[in-house]
């Protein structure tokens, strides 16, 4: 049984370590997070502190784009998006990682505390039951703060998140 995350479609471009886990993962992906990498790609706006990194990244979007818009993983994607909350078909990153995109909808549950995407990531994780991986600090704070019922991980803790998950399903048994 692989480990599951709900995470954004940048973090694989920014992480590549999460292409290569140890173990087998997926992740679960709101589809307006894989709009976004189209917005990202296209910025005038550095995502790296460092111009060196920044343009690895915006190449590393890129890639991704582009296996997304193979004809497969396309076709895959675009199933998903008939129907509020569908998942598509599993799409291969690697030999353990894989993606899950799902059609998450925004209810504008959680205000203004929460920017649309953050919402959707905490939407997609209470209705799978999957823990939050992010990067962003300000968003483990605020959902801790807000005390929304989710679990969550900072990126840095990623090795920690699959030990965890390893463990906790051996002890469910």
């Amino acid at each position: 049984m692989s480990r599951q995350f709900v995470t954004e479609a940048v973090m694989m471009a920014i992480y590549g370590q999460l292409l290569v886990p140890r173990s087998p993962v997926e992740y679960i992906v709101p589809y307006t997070s894989v709009l976004e990498l189209y917005e990202l790609q296209d910025s005038e706006e550095p995502l790296m502190n460092f111009p060196e990194d920044d343009a690895h990244v915006k190449g590393k979007i890129k890639e991704l784009i582009n296996y997304f818009e193979e004809p497969l993983n396309k076709k895959k994607i675009n199933r998903c998006l008939a129907m509020p909350w569908a998942k598509s078909a599993t799409i291969l990153l690697g030999g353990q990682a894989q993606m899950v995109i799902i059609n998450s909808m925004d209810s504008a549950q959680y205000g203004e505390t929460f920017d649309p995407i953050e919402t959707e990531l905490l939407l997609t994780s209470q209705r799978e039951k999957m823990p939050i991986l992010t990067d962003q600090f300000e968003l483990i704070q605020r959902i801790i703060e807000g005390e929304v019922p989710v679990q969550v991980y900072d990126i840095d803790d990623f090795d920690f998140a699959m030990e965890e998950g390893t463990r906790s399903s051996l002890t469910d048994h």
